[in-house]
């Protein structure tokens, strides 16, 4: 038995004009994804800075408030910060990685050469003379990568003007959101609020427990960041004293482990592995020795420090902050991976508050029937 739909025009329009609304957001948004990466990423770092940035500007002066200048302290120290550990980073990398590549190959023929189990665990599959390709493999990769380094370099230089000019931006920016943001934020809740006053009050509460959210998370991860680089470095010093190797690789291991932890839950796994190989290739018993202290160190950070640093401002479950760093990964890559965490808690406290939200619309639907 057939039956007859009729849909009048009306709502035949609005189906289309919902369709249309989102096909054109959605091409709004892939023309434009550069530019929104851009103010999205100023926006995210203003938030982060605001509780410094209020904390400096009463330091300066505690009657009258001086956001611009503030704003410009904070932003510029971050920046100054930023540049002067790439200047001093930067030479030492480049130096330790090249002397690692040119050195790589003997330094893995000493570490090899008593390890006979080797070519008999390749024998079991067929392979002769293992010891042989992994020293052949290891010299092609290290001369290949080596030869092939100007070019890189040179190719990079269009992609590192696009970067700076982006950066620019994003400080720029950064520095307005902190130093207009909050009048024009207060100037948008006085116009809503003079229209009606109904559920006002709860929606800014809102909004700052997502503000809230976003802050507690950037400060408490760059200072377990920090901390990490610290120990990091401090711990491959010392192992350089003990077994022997270049005490210059513990400057840059320890920046490198405090940007990778920047990265939630694959930081410190990257930090592991990385830092673990290199010390082992200069000292094999270095980097085994990193390998266990980093493993047992990484357990009290999560179970201890962090926690104590952090507090439980997300109350995320790890299988929900997992599928927010592959969801974020793969959209805005490395990006995205850093700022999904303080995402998916704002998503969290938006799903909570979300009985006050349908509260207060049902209110305001009643109030303008009434009218």
């Amino acid at each position: 038995m057939s039956k007859t739909i009729q849909i009048d025009t009306k709502t035949l329009t609005k189906f289309w004009l919902v369709l249309l609304v989102i096909f054109l957001a959605l091409l709004f948004i892939e023309t434009a994804f550069t530019g929104l990466l851009i103010v999205g990423a100023a926006l995210f770092l203003a938030l982060a800075l605001w509780p410094l940035v209020k904390k400096v500007d009463t330091a300066l002066n505690k009657k009258k408030s001086r956001l611009g200048l503030s704003a410009g302290l904070v932003v510029s120290g971050v920046v100054v910060i930023i540049v002067l550990a790439l200047m001093v980073i930067g030479p030492v990398v480049v130096k330790e990685t090249s002397k690692f590549l040119s050195t790589a190959p003997e330094q893995v023929q000493n570490t090899l050469s008593s390890w006979d189990g080797i070519d008999n665990f390749g024998r079991m599959f067929g392979i002769n003379d293992t010891k042989a390709q992994i020293m052949t493999w290891i010299k092609e990769t290290a001369n290949s990568f080596m030869s092939s380094l100007p070019q890189t370099v040179f190719a990079s230089i269009g992609t590192v003007a696009n970067f700076l000019t982006g950066l620019i931006l994003v400080i720029v920016l950064t520095i307005l959101f902190l130093t207009q943001g909050p009048s024009l934020l207060e100037s948008f809740w006085h116009k809503v609020g003079a229209k009606s006053d109904n559920g006002v009050g709860e929606y800014r509460r809102i909004s700052g427990k997502l503000a809230n959210v976003v802050s507690r998370y950037v400060t408490g991860q760059v200072t377990v960041a920090i901390l990490d680089g610290i120990v990091v470095g401090l711990v491959v010093f010392i192992l350089s004293i003990i077994f022997g190797f270049s005490s210059g690789l513990a400057f840059p291991m320890g920046v490198l482990a405090m940007i990778f932890y920047l990265i939630p839950m694959f930081g410190p796994i990257i930090t592991t592995v990385l830092v673990s190989l290199i010390l082992f290739f200069s000292a094999p018993f270095a980097g085994l020795s990193f390998l266990i202290f980093y493993i047992v160190y990484e357990q009290i950070v999560s179970n201890v420090i962090s926690p104590r640093i952090q507090g439980n401002s997300l109350a995320l479950k790890p299988l929900i902050i997992l599928i927010s760093i592959v969801i974020g990964m793969y959209m805005f890559g490395l990006v995205g991976a850093i700022i999904s965490i303080p995402i998916a808690g704002c998503i969290k406290v938006l799903i909570d508050e979300y009985p006050t939200i349908r509260a207060i619309n049902n209110g305001a639907e009643k109030e303008s029937v009434s009218k």
